[in-house]
């Protein structure tokens, strides 16, 4: 592996997270300081479902044109299964060590060594829904389900293997119902598949991804959607759901927390695997996280230790001034938090929630 590449190459980056929000203003900035390295970045999008299919078809055809990927826990999980990734172990020196958040250092090592952490937030799972509408929001699982009763087809999840607050929601239920064992979806969720099939009764068709269920809330077709704190800030700030939109979350809840992840697909050649390295370094540094803080999308954002919201820039400060909740960073401050399912438990509980459930 050359410490730099022999000419600066061209990146095709992959977003099946929504990740550019956060990271692109890094990815270019990395561009103009080392042009010696990267001498262009082309960016494309897909939705998560998707990567696998599309990586391992390239493959298998012996032309890799993606060099570098950014997933949420999904697409890893789902490249992981399907050993699509390359192995980053042998490099970590050439990264680092980054000086991680506690939660954060735990998500890194869902990778398993095959792709590196580079945001982070608590999650939720948090309830959004309109305060029109919703007098009282639900503090329990117990209290939406009955609230769904009186109420049907008004409250909706996404796809949780499309959907941030989807995914969350279905790994928060075993802690907030006393599962026996919320790391085993296959044995130790019986509590969370009985509740999900009663409260599948009276939900709204679910939805292919997490947007699909802000614009319903919007636009009126449903009360009340599973949501996170950066799903919560982030689509009010952009306008695409009004800002009267309120949040609530459960009574002794646990934050199942969530990252975001470069990942490089097995393949890619030494050249651009050097540039892609000094790449996720750089997003690593203090300055280029700070950067995460975006528009509230993945509130907080930065996966690494000591980067506060005074050091981002001026238009983030703004929007989380204006749109943020003061009560989420002592939330994230008083409840515990567990990271997501690993990728094989992660994969099956997917499984399991579209036979059991979604099939229903």
């Amino acid at each position: 592996m050359p410490a730099k590449p022999g000419k600066a190459v061209a990146l095709d980056v992959l977003d099946v997270a929504g990740n550019l929000q956060l990271t692109q203003g890094m990815i270019e900035a990395f561009e103009r300081a080392h042009p010696e390295t990267v001498s262009k970045v082309t960016y494309s999008k897909a939705p998560a479902p998707d990567l696998a299919g599309k990586i391992k078809a390239q493959q298998q055809a012996g032309r890799v044109q993606i060099d570098l990927v950014l997933t949420g826990t999904d697409g890893l999980a789902a490249g992981v299964e399907q050993d699509l990734w390359a192995d980053m172990k042998p490099f970590r020196d050439r990264v680092g060590d980054p000086d991680y958040l506690q939660p954060a250092a735990d998500m890194a090592e869902l990778a398993q060594g095959k792709g590196t952490a580079i945001v982070y937030y608590p999650s939720g799972p948090l309830v959004e829904y309109d305060p029109d509408a919703v007098k009282s929001p639900p503090a329990s699982p117990q209290a939406l389900l009955a609230w769904a009763k009186k109420h049907p087809k008004r409250f909706q999840y996404a796809d949780p293997a499309n959907s941030g607050p989807g995914r969350t929601w279905l790994m928060g239920l075993p802690y907030l119902l006393g599962d026996k064992d919320p790391a085993d979806p296959e044995k130790g969720w019986d509590k969370t598949w009985a509740y999900l099939k009663e409260l599948d009764k009276y939900t709204a068709p679910y939805a292919s991804g997490t947007t699909e269920t802000m614009k319903n809330l919007a636009g009126g077709q449903v009360d009340m959607i599973m949501s996170t704190t950066g799903w919560y800030i982030n689509p009010r700030a952009l306008g695409t759901v009004p800002k009267k939109m309120a949040v609530g979350r459960f009574d002794r809840m646990t934050w199942v927390t969530d990252a975001q992840y470069a990942v490089v697909p097995k393949g890619v050649d030494a050249d651009t695997m050097s540039a892609v390295l000094q790449l996720i370094k750089w997003i690593l540094t203090p300055e280029q996280q700070a950067k995460a803080y975006d528009d509230g999308y993945f509130y907080p954002g930065p996966a690494v230790k000591d980067v506060p919201l005074s050091m981002a820039p001026a238009k983030s400060r703004k929007v989380i001034e204006e749109y943020g909740v003061p009560d989420f960073d002592r939330w994230i401050d008083e409840f515990p938090k567990k990271p997501s399912l690993p990728a094989q438990a992660q994969v099956k509980a997917f499984d399991l929630w579209n036979r059991n459930v979604a099939g229903g």
